[in-house]
Parts: structure tokens; sequence; C-alpha cells
């Protein structure tokens, strides 16, 4: 099965901070996704001046269809950069890692999220979109959609609902599996009430992290959660931090997969994104949720062991001996 991704389209500015403290200066909530404006951004550009920084193609689903070429697939990825560097970089990264690129280009900037590590791997940030807000319902074609299996959509899209419900329906009516991720506890929170319209309506995988599982569902209880969000679609998982991962099939059994020991968690900016690639590479392969959820973890560990979302030739190959990708 072939896997196609759509999201927002963003060039992570990477940022290892020492405390929290810049965090309350530039007035952005811990572990949490704030979008900015321009004039929020340069605020962040003259605080950061003297901090070292790093640059990498990111965006939740950037992420995880790179990894997934990484594992040997022929993943596609749509979404919206600008005419300028930034976006070259974007296309230049993904290619280079194996994703076919389906781009628009728009005269804006292109997108960029300013991420802030915090010491035990959180991750803060602030983006502001550019080029990526302006991905419109008329971008999408169903040409798009050919030849590809499953989409995998971002969450944070859902704040153009116009755009997200266009983006379902075409690639219902292509015949694809669609899978989502939740993406942020404060995006759902906001949005409640369409998310449980989406997932009902066309949604068959559903990802959540346990913040974001307690945003949809308002229980505390992680079991209780997957339950609520695996009622309403075919698949659902609820990534449970250091307690590992649990997945179920609408009215099946719950697995559960503990999570791998980390002495030093660097960063946890793509876990997440990386999760769900692992998880999906499995899946589309015909395993059973347990060895999905397995994959996945070998992943995440990987991930919050670096900086940003880029991983070494040596560890890919550590994963792949791991999960067995033949």
């Amino acid at each position: 099965m072939k896997i196609l991704g759509i999201g927002n389209a963003l060039v992570d500015v990477l940022y290892r901070l020492d405390d929290e403290h810049l965090l309350s200066e530039i007035h952005l909530k811990k572990d949490a996704m704030t979008l900015i404006n321009e004039r929020w951004e340069h605020e962040i550009e003259n605080l950061t001046s003297d901090i070292e920084k790093r640059m990498a193609s990111g965006g939740s689903i950037g992420n995880t269809m790179v990894a997934l070429a990484r594992l040997g697939n022929e993943p596609g990825y749509i979404g919206r950069v600008g005419n300028d560097g930034m976006g070259s970089f974007f296309e230049q990264k993904l290619s280079d890692a194996g994703v076919h690129t389906q781009l628009i280009r728009g005269d804006e900037a292109t997108g960029v999220a300013h991420t802030f590590i915090t010491p035990g791997g959180s991750r803060t940030f602030g983006t502001l979109l550019g080029a990526a807000y302006y991905l419109a319902p008329n971008d999408i074609t169903e040409d798009m959609f050919c030849g590809y299996d499953l989409l995998h959509i971002e969450g944070y899209l859902v704040q153009n609902e116009e755009l997200i419900e266009t983006i379902c329906q075409k690639a219902k009516q292509a015949g694809l599996i669609l899978s989502l991720d939740l993406s942020s506890f404060n995006v759902v929170s906001k949005h409640r009430t369409y998310f449980h319209h989406l997932i009902s309506d066309y949604i068959d995988i559903v990802f959540a992290n346990e913040g974001e599982a307690r945003a949809f569902t308002g229980s505390f209880d992680s079991q209780e959660q997957l339950r609520h969000i695996a009622h309403l679609c075919e698949t659902a998982v609820v990534k449970l931090g250091e307690q590992g991962s649990i997945a179920m099939h609408e009215g099946g059994r719950i697995y559960k997969c503990h999570a791998e020991y980390v002495e030093n968690v660097v960063d946890t900016t793509a876990a997440g994104d990386y999760f769900a690639a692992g998880f999906l590479h499995a899946l589309t392969r015909g395993h059973r949720l347990q060895k999905c959820l397995h994959t996945g973890t070998v992943l995440a560990t990987e991930a919050v062991q670096v900086m940003g979302s880029q991983l070494s030739p040596a560890a890919w190959n550590r994963i792949k001996t791991s999960i067995d990708c033949r």
C-alpha cells in the first residue's frame, strides 16, 4: 500500500533552551503549538538572536513521510510553500529522503515553526504558517490521490474546515483509507465538535497522545479514551509517553506496548510523527496491532535521542534491524 500525506509545509527552526524562562518572555504555552503573526515572529527573532539554532524540514506530516521513505516506502506529500529559499530547502529535504512532493507554490513566505526544546526534551512551537495558511480547497484535485491507498492528515488543518472537508471528501471518493493525527491538545480543545464529525464521518485511523485524547474525550483514563475514539472509527491509537502506547480496533481487544527506556531524552519534537510512520508502515504490510505499536515505538525511541527530526544512517540501520523491514 502506498501512503500519501497532507499538512502544513513548514521549515523547523530549532532552539535548545536551558530553562523555560524565554517561553514566558515570548508568551508561548509550554508543550503546545501556538500560531503566531509576523510581529510576534519578529519579537522571537530578536529575543533569540544570541541562541544557536538549526534548520530542518518539518511539519508533522512532512516528518512522517520522510520516516516512511527511510523505511523503504514510496510516500507522497501535498503542501503549500513559497517561491523562496525556505520553500526550496523544504522540497529538497523531502526529495532527498525519497518523498514524492506535490507542492503548490505561492507568493507568500514559506511557513516556519520556531521550535523550543526545554530540559527533558519537551518542545514548544511558535508557528507562522505563511504559505501553508493559504492551502485552499481548490488546490486539492482528484488526480493528487491517484496511485495511493492511504491518506495521512494533519489535525492542524482543522483550523480551515472547508479545506479539510474537501480533502476528506475527495480522498474518500478516490477510495483511500484516511488516517488522522490529532496534532495538539489546544487545537483539539478549540475544535472538539468538528473533530467529532470528522472522525465519525471520514476517518478510519486516529492517532492521539494522552493530552489530545483527554481534550477530545473529556476522560483522564487512557483506556476509556481509547474505547471512546475506537467507537467512532476503525482503529484508534493513544500514545502514553513513558507509559508506552495502546491501540484497538472497534469492538476488539486493547493492545499495549511498553515504551523503551531512554537514558537521555534530547528532544521529543518528531517522536509522535515517527511513531505514526512506524505504525502505518507495519499496518499497511498487514501486521497486527501489537507489531504496529512495537514498530512505532522503535522509531519514536530513536527520534527522542536527537535534536530535530534528522536521524543518522546508523540509526536507520538499527531501526530496520529491530523491526525487520523485509
